[in-house]
This record gives structure tokens, C-alpha cells and sequence, in this order.
């Protein structure tokens, strides 16, 4: 048995050729959608802001999840691809919930137009299809991905063998190193998403809390990478601070009570829905994170580093065709590979 080269395989192919298909098909639709509202009304005015932003987090989202792909199947990360699976579904949920904040913003309660009216031949009615076939694509597409998961997991399934050996406990140790870093770039966009739905959409440029958000995003970045760095290498100091950055920035969570609270909720009338969709996930993406964290900071100096460092290069590597995945997994020999 042999690993293939990286895109090589008809499973790495079908899935990245799933991602990249719905990823144009979806953003064509949002694309259409903000054509079609561009050319109506201004989009300058606050309440119709939610559009371009709605343009935007889709264009960072679908960019995010192809790099995110390509990367796991540069490291035969599975774990990796389970998070995708996940994101994508957090797509689906995230196009349903813009049916509604675009109807808050084209539908008036009192209109004055037939653009804001909501009958027949409104905006609203025109660009609705387009709204609806975009979560119906990302859903259908999630079938997709999930059938070509479940072939890469037997095609990658034995790669951490490679990398730790046959030792239960040092695969542990390995797979929560795993999904420390995978959960580390979901909070980097988790992060992302959050600012730039409050720069687009909300905050006025003379604002205090405006210059809040900006000073946030340097902190954060280097929140992320140093834990990243930490985590890999293995250097304390820098992982204990990491864990405190986030612990402090889970009071981030107070821009929920803003959404809601009377002296500020028409501020956030068009973008509340999804403001707090990213809001909780970042929070619970973020603690769950700083669990794992200290889990990985526990497994510091047990042999790991190594493996850490150079472990997850992707070589075709030739293996003994007489090994079997149940003779693996009793693990009652050692493994040995060589480079070709």
C-alpha cells in the first residue's frame, strides 16, 4: 500500500472540485443579489448595508474554506476535514438566517415604493430566488463532501501512524495537538467574521467603540499566532499568555448584550441576527479552544515536539503492503517507513 501524491486520488480531487463548484455557483447568487439591490437603492444608507456585507462574508468564507481544504489535504489532516464539514454546515445556517436580515432590509412596514413594498415585483421578490437557491446549493453540496470525507478518512487514516508511531497514548496526545491548530484558524475566522460585519455594517468611523474594534484586531492576531507557535514548539511562557488573552477575550461576549439593549438595538436592526450567530459561535469556538489549550500545554515535553515539528510533510511514502488498518490499530509492533 502506497500514499498517493497530493492531488492525486480521486477522492482529493472530488472534494476540492465540490468546494471550488458550489463555492462560484453560491457566490454568483449573492453576487446577483447585491447587482440587483446596487442598482435601487443606495447602499451607502445603513439599512441597506447588511448587502455588501453579506457579499463580503461570503467571499472571505468561500476563500477560507478552499484554503482550509487544500491544507488539510496537504497534511492528510482528518480531524481538519471533520471541521470543514461543520463549517460548511455553519454556511448553510448563515445563508438561511441572510433570507431574513434581506427581507428586514428591502421590506418596509410602511413603504413608499414599489422597491420596498414586498409584493409582486418588488426587489425583495427579485432577488428572493436567488437568496433561496444559495443555502440550497451549500446544503446539497454538504452530501457531497460528506460521502468524499468518509474516502479520505480510509485513505488518511493511517497517517498518524507515520507521524507518532503505534503508541496510543503518544496518538492522543498527537490528535489534541491536531485539533488545537484546526480550531485556532475557525477562531481566526470566527474573529474576522465578527469585525468586519461591525466595521462594514454598524459602527460609525468617529465612534469610540469604532477604535475599540480596530485596536482589537493587532491583540487578537497575535493571540492566535502565538498559541499557534506555542503549541507547536512548546514554549510555556508564550502558551501561558496565550491562554490568558483568551480567557480576557471572552469579554468580547458584552457586544451581545449591545445588540439587544434599547440605547443601541436600531443600531443593529438589519445585521442582529447574524451579529449574534457569530458572536456565540466565536465565544464557544474560543472557550473550547482555551480547554484544549491546556490540554495541549499539559502534554508539553512527553516527546512530542518532534513529531510536531516535522511530522505532517506530505511525501508519497511506501508501507508494507502485509500491514493491515486492524493490525495498526493493536499496535503491537513498531512502524517503520522510508522517503522515495
Amino acid at each position: 500500500m502506497a500514499v498517493e501524491r497530493l492531488m492525486s486520488t480521486r477522492a482529493q480531487m472530488a472534494f476540492m472540485i465540490t468546494i471550488l463548484v458550489q463555492g462560484f455557483v453560491v457566490l454568483a447568487m449573492v453576487a446577483a443579489t447585491f447587482a440587483f439591490v446596487n442598482e435601487h437603492v443606495d447602499l451607502n444608507l445603513v439599512q441597506y448595508k447588511t448587502i455588501p456585507c453579506y457579499l463580503a462574508l461570503f467571499i472571505l468564507a468561500e476563500m477560507f474554506e478552499l484554503l482550509m481544504a487544500f491544507d488539510a489535504l496537504r497534511l492528510r489532516n482528518v480531524i481538519q476535514l471533520v471541521g470543514i464539514l461543520g463549517f460548511h454546515l455553519a454556511l448553510v445556517v448563515f445563508a438561511a438566517i441572510q433570507v431574513h436580515e434581506t427581507h428586514a432590509a428591502l421590506v418596509a412596514t410602511q413603504p413608499t415604493s414599489w422597491i420596498n413594498s414586498g409584493g409582486s415585483g418588488s426587489l425583495w421578490r427579485k432577488v428572493l430566488p436567488y437568496l433561496i437557491v444559495a443555502p440550497v446549493i451549500i446544503a446539497v453540496s454538504w452530501l457531497s463532501l460528506l460521502f468524499w470525507v468518509r474516502q479520505l478518512y480510509m485513505e488518511f487514516g493511517w497517517a498518524i501512524f507515520h507521524v507518532v508511531g503505534a503508541n496510543p497514548a503518544m496518538k492522543t496526545m498527537y490528535q489534541f495537538y491536531q485539533v488545537m491548530i484546526c480550531l485556532l484558524k475557525f477562531d481566526f475566522f470566527a474573529f474576522v467574521g465578527v469585525t468586519m460585519q461591525l466595521l462594514i455594517v454598524v459602527l460609525q468611523r468617529n465612534s469610540a467603540e469604532f477604535g475599540l474594534t480596530i485596536a482589537a484586531i493587532p491583540v487578537v492576531l497575535f493571540l492566535l499566532i502565538g498559541a499557534g507557535i506555542a503549541v507547536q514548539r512548546e514554549i510555556k511562557w508564550l502558551m501561558s499568555i496565550s491562554l490568558v488573552l483568551m480567557l480576557a477575550a471572552e469579554t468580547y461576549f458584552y457586544k451581545l448584550v449591545r445588540f439587544y439593549e434599547p440605547a443601541s438595538k436600531e443600531q443593529y436592526q438589519t445585521t442582529r441576527a447574524t451579529l449574534t450567530v457569530f458572536t456565540i459561535v466565536a465565544f464557544l469556538l474560543l472557550f473550547t479552544t482555551f480547554a484544549v489549550g491546556l490540554r495541549c500545554f499539559a502534554d508539553f515535553d512527553k516527546g512530542l515536539q518532534e513529531s510536531k515539528l516535522h511530522g505532517q510533510s506530505y511525501k508519497p511514502v511506501p508501507t508494507n503492503s502485509t500491514l493491515t488498518k486492524l493490525d495498526l490499530l493493536h499496535g503491537d509492533y513498531r512502524l517503520s517507513f522510508s522517503q522515495t
